[in-house]
């Protein structure tokens, strides 16, 4: 784990506000958890679906100041914007992308002193992701990114990312262990995607899983097959970093600790901490 002591800012994610006296009615038929959970220094993680309960959207919100804040990749801002003002109608809401004026950090230590901060909060997946820090200010330019290093650590912890890990209108969420990961709420009512979800957490057994890699050489491109020594195909890797990866796997194919092929390398799925038995 990370020792860093000081924030971490992320280049690659932003912020996008939603105030009103409707936003939080607004939001709560559209996403997986519970808006009510959130309270001045704690935050839900969610995602948006499709209509078949597959994976469109993830973010993190908080609330400060009569005011929601969705930490969300930035790549994907406008698409969100777009797809929050389809479910608007007359709602009171207003939504503002904060590209350029806000930042996301993260904090990996548990001993950071929060002093003449207001809007930060630990990760509700999993504490040793640390905490989450949004700064009204614009990204300083002088400052490395630390998308990097924090990818490192999202991945030596063995959590998925967004769009390169669940792929757009790929992946069902709790394939992507979003219900461990506290991503959803099984008792908050209707949101786009529910009877889905439901279905699949009380009447199926999951078949796939977004699960963590070690690789013994380069990381092959998103999408090659992960087989085993016969040949069959057991999954397909997705984002990394190093000689960690992210992989969707099929479980009854698979075993953690055995080492399978992708491409020119060997990957070995491990079961990592947060995981159930």
């Amino acid at each position: 784990m990370t020792k860093n002591n000081a924030p971490i800012p992320l280049y690659n994610r932003s912020i996008i506000t939603l105030s009103g006296s409707d936003r939080k009615k607004f939001l709560q038929g559209l996403i997986t958890n519970n808006i009510e959970k959130i309270t001045d220094h704690s935050a839900i993680y969610t995602a948006l679906l499709t209509p078949q309960g597959k994976y469109l959207y993830d973010f993190f919100i908080s609330e400060r100041d009569e005011t929601l804040y969705l930490d969300c990749e930035k790549s994907r801002v406008s698409d969100i914007i777009r797809r929050l003002m389809m479910y608007k109608l007359r709602a009171d809401v207003t939504i503002e992308d904060h590209t350029s004026d806000h930042t996301v950090y993260v904090i990996l230590s548990q001993n950071y002193n929060f002093s003449g901060h207001e809007n930060y909060y630990p990760d509700p997946r999993y504490a040793p992701m640390g905490y989450r820090l949004i700064k009204p200010s614009p990204c300083d330019s002088s400052m490395p990114s630390g998308d990097n290093q924090y990818d490192l650590h999202r991945l030596q912890n063995g959590l998925p990312d967004g769009e390169r890990d669940f792929g757009i209108d790929k992946t069902f969420i709790l394939e992507g262990n979003l219900e461990i990961l506290n991503g959803v709420d099984f008792t908050k009512g209707c949101y786009i995607g529910q009877e889905v979800t439901a279905r699949m957490k009380h009447r199926m057994n999951l078949k796939k899983r977004l699960l963590p890699l070690k690789l013994d050489g380069e990381l092959p491109p998103i999408g090659t097959d992960i087989t085993n020594d016969e040949g069959k195909k057991i999954g397909e890797i997705r984002s990394g970093h190093g000689k960690l990866a992210i992989g969707l796997l099929r479980l009854e194919n698979m075993e953690f600790g055995k080492i399978y092929h992708c491409g020119e390398v060997h990957v070995t799925p491990w079961r990592p901490e947060w995981y159930p038995n």
